[in-house]
């Protein structure tokens, strides 16, 4: 049970009221703290318990239950639905079997409110599980809302371009969204362990939720598979609340899709409209967010290999298949067969048009060819579903009418819903099986006609099939369905194109029975090893392996509604404190002090690239600071820091990465390495400029010793893709030159040899070493990959003979992010208001300083 001093725990936590309820009697789990706020990681909870066995809830917009009103007494009954698939994630292998599953969902019946608690305790001890009960009002606007009119067609490609098309944008239908997803989240709430449970939640209904849960764990150990297609950037963009979307499923620390396809939708979206990137390593695609890794899985579900190998043994199914065969088969004819649900995606007209271009094009198959089309009734209702039924019919009736003759209907148009043991018969009879959706997420109409085809012995004494006889199916599939990718021995076809479609329906017929034979024992074997409990047990464990090192970092939340998200950082990087820093550089004597230039005091966005006059002004107080060596470390040219750091007298500077040094304003500049041949040259500029003509965007910087191709300004997904082929060419035509090729932020650069960063960091230190000052303070920052070497120098030159053996060393990147630096800051703004701190100290030291009120309120530092 839910404790109260638990619920006010979080409350306190969170700032919020509580919205939770507890069920009496009802969770016999000891829910701990650990986790919640960041400061009490090593609490842990008075009480203990037996180590509970994994435990896994599983969230998705229904519950695997069926209800039913007992008449007379007014009670509930309730019962497994067998076909849904959260069920079928238990039990279907060794390693499930084993796990606890709790379900939270909807009930498809309304229970009125009265009745809820005590429904809601029956569900919980008899089948673990936690009913969510939505109002009616707010059911409706939420699910046959938002969830069908603006996600379900949008996901579908189907864009709300006038009002018949789904409809404009309805920002009330969203509020009703983001409620039905809280409503989820207090469920979740009553029942959870954050430290030991996994949450699963299931499909486009909840893609908020995670937001919510990670809201109030910071740690919840949280999984998202999302069942639907995910459309193309330029698709999902038209959404207007894309980004709350994208960010709320970036709190899971796992997202599945079932195709590469949709998972790249995903990451292009993460990509243009959130900045992020994505990298694969060792087979694992993750995007760095804020810290965390979240991790992208991409595995088509299965189908539950017990349960229709089940029915296929049923008498029931026996009995039907022998009623076909003496319809079908018995009158000569072979059956094509169609199963979709009734909706303007399943493309039931197609299909239909294309069977008719078969009848006109091949006329021997007139009387001997029939259409068997299941039409599962409409999930969602509308104007829509109403002009694919009446178009259907109509078809159905047109070719019947042209074609058809006493006793032969070529269509067979059955719109009711049928049994399960009725619908594999028909699979088991059909000699072909067509699925032509236009957009389609899984659809596993394939994968249980393969398996019903398998059979077994009794269903083949009905075939008149001996037991050892080699089985055969032929599937026609549309290009635009997620099982598509996986079905590599089927007939693939754009549903759209109708002649090619009846093609492929007359090669199915004409294809020679080895061949039959041979694609059916590929997909067989496929299909039975790739089943649900195979998915559901992958996930899981890439779950596991994604959340391995959750208790090892330090976690807080940020942002606000649904622009919450959690920072998530090792225990030894941290945020760089400002009040820390001031008290070393006060209580210290020699200081050395590194400065990258774009991104740390200049930001990235900016168009003007020359320094502000406030930066000057820090730049010439931290210099007249006699105790001070202040280092600026950029890659531009040695002009451009010339004429922009003129009024810096006492200012050291590196250019072009180190390669050109000047330890004061009237100084000669020197070079770090031997003069570099630079012939090398008229081999990247031609490849460079081809990469640029091609590239809209993107230009050419010709530094005295480098070359810069820079994208900044072009698509960033082309670019992102250009530099990568760029750096390829440049990789191999340079191959035996004395340069390296980098690739850095929106650039490929190339420059010579040994040129680094970091061999400035550690001339600095050994300059003053040999002049016998040891700095006792070293800060460095900087914010790309180039910083990374003067990270490596400072931190390994620690506890050595160059340092003071007490010197305080700050290696500070920008932003969290991977990094050998063990301190970030935020932004360019916090670094200019630490370095302004700085340079307030060195003023005061002067004694001609005396910071106005405003600056002072500005710095929120010791007062110089």
């Amino acid at each position: 049970m839910v404790s109260r001093s638990y619920t006010n725990l979080l409350e306190l936590a969170s700032g919020e009221s509580s919205s939770l309820g507890w069920f009496p009697r009802r969770i016999p789990r000891v829910v701990t703290i650990s986790g919640i706020v960041p400061d009490l990681d090593s609490a842990s909870s008075s009480c203990s318990s037996p180590e509970p066995r994994e435990r896994t809830i599983i969230v998705a917009n229904q519950l695997p239950i069926r209800s039913q009103r007992l008449h007379g007494s007014g009670g509930w009954t309730f019962s497994w639905d067998e076909t849904s698939l959260p069920l079928q994630l238990k039990g279907t292998t060794a390693d499930l079997s084993s796990m606890e599953f709790v379900y939270v969902g909807c009930l498809r019946e309304e229970i009125p409110l009265s009745e809820q608690d005590e429904v809601s305790q029956m569900l919980f001890e008899t089948f673990k599980c936690v009913p969510t009960f939505i109002p009616p009002d707010l059911l409706s606007r939420f699910y046959l809302g938002f969830c069908k009119q603006h996600l379900w067609p949008l996901f579908h490609y189907m864009l709300p371009l006038s009002a018949e098309l789904g409809g404009r944008f309805d920002r009330s239908l969203w509020q009703a969204y983001v409620s039905a997803n809280k409503i989820f989240a207090d469920k979740i709430l009553e029942v959870i362990n954050p430290d030991d449970d996994f949450v699963w939640v299931h499909d486009y209904h909840l893609m908020i939720l995670p937001t919510f849960l990670r809201k109030r764990f910071n740690r919840v150990k949280l999984g998202f598979f999302l069942h639907s297609p995910f459309p193309s950037s330029e698709i999902y963009k038209s959404l207007p609340v894309r980004d709350e979307i994208l960010r709320s499923l970036l709190n899971a620390d796992l997202i599945g899709f079932h195709t590469f396809d949709y998972a790249h939708h995903f990451l292009s979206c993460c990509s243009r409209m959130l900045g992020l990137s994505y990298e694969s390593k060792r087979g694992y695609i993750g995007l760095e967010y804020y810290g965390r890794t979240v991790s992208i899985k991409i595995l088509p579900v299965g189908i539950h290999m017990g349960q229709l190998k089940s029915v296929l043994s049923l008498p029931e199914t026996e009995a039907k298949v022998l009623e076909l065969i003496k319809q079908f088969s018995g009158q000569g004819r072979t059956m094509l067969l169609g199963v979709d649900d009734m909706d303007i995606f399943k493309g039931i007209s197609l299909k239909l048009l294309a069977f008719e271009q078969l009848l006109l094009q091949h006329p021997e198959c007139r009387g001997k060819v029939v259409l068997v089309q299941i039409a599962n009734p409409a999930r969602g209702i509308g104007k829509d579903v109403k002009e694919v039924q009446s178009e259907s019919n109509a078809m159905v009736k047109r070719i019947n009418e042209t074609f058809g003759h006493l006793g032969y209907e070529p269509v067979v148009m059955i719109d009711k819903l049928l049994q399960f043991y009725e619908r594999v018969a028909y699979y088991v009879v059909a000699e072909c099986c067509l699925v032509t959706a236009v957009r389609d997420g899984m659809n596993l109409i394939p994968y249980e006609y393969i398996i019903s085809r398998q059979g077994n012995e009794r269903l083949d004494r009905a075939l008149g099939l001996s037991s050892s006889a080699p089985k055969k199916s032929v599937l026609v599939v549309s290009e635009f369905i997620g099982c598509s990718p996986s079905l590599s021995g089927a007939i693939r076809v754009n549903p759209w194109n109708i002649d090619a479609v009846a093609d492929s329906m007359d090669s199915a017929l004409r294809m020679p029975e080895s061949e039959k034979q041979l694609r059916h024992e590929k997909h067989y074997r496929y299909v039975s090893t790739h089943d649900v409990g195979y998915w559901a047990n992958s996930f899981l464990q890439d779950l596991e392996r994604s959340c391995r090192d959750h208790i090892r970092r330090r976690c807080w939340g940020i942002g606000f509604g649904l622009g919450f998200r959690v920072v998530s950082l090792n225990a030894s990087f941290k945020k760089l404190s400002l009040e820390y820093i001031v008290s070393a550089y006060r209580r210290t004597e020699t200081r050395a002090i590194l400065l990258d230039y774009d991104g740390t005091l200049m930001p990235q966005a900016s168009i003007d690239k020359s320094p502000s006059q406030q930066s000057i002004e820090i730049l010439n107080g931290l210099c007249c600071d006699k105790n001070n060596v202040v280092f600026l470390v950029s890659a531009r040219s040695r002009n451009s820091l010339n004429d922009w750091f003129s009024p810096c007298e006492n200012l050291a500077v590196a250019a072009e990465h180190g390669y050109f040094v000047r330890l004061k304003r009237d100084a000669e500049w020197q070079k770090c390495i031997p003069a570099a041949d630079c012939s090398w040259k008229q081999i990247a500029e031609p490849v460079m400029k081809l990469y640029t003509e091609t590239t809209d965007g993107s230009f050419i910087e010709d530094k005295e010793t480098s070359l810069v191709w820079s994208y900044e300004d072009a698509d960033h997904d082309f670019g992102a893709c250009q530099a990568k082929e760029l750096f390829n060419h440049l990789e191999s035509v340079l191959s035996n030159e004395p340069v390296s090729v980098k690739s850095g932020s929106n650039n490929v650069e190339v420059k010579p040899q040994g040129v680094s960063k970091g061999l400035v960091a550690q001339r600095l230190i050994s300059t003053m070493r040999e002049r016998e000052l040891l700095p006792d303070f070293v800060l460095c920052i900087g914010d790309d990959r180039s910083d990374e070497d003067m990270f490596e120098v400072i931190t390994s030159a620690v506890n050595g003979p160059s340092l003071s053996p007490s010197a305080e060393v700050f290696a500070c990147t920008v932003c969290q992010k991977p990094s050998k630096a063990k301190y970030y800051l935020d932004d360019t703004a916090e670094i200019v208001r630490l370095l302004q701190g700085l340079a307030c100290v060195s003023e005061q030291s002067l004694g001609n300083f005396v910071p106005s009120a405003v600056e002072q309120n500005s710095l929120a530092l010791p007062t110089c």
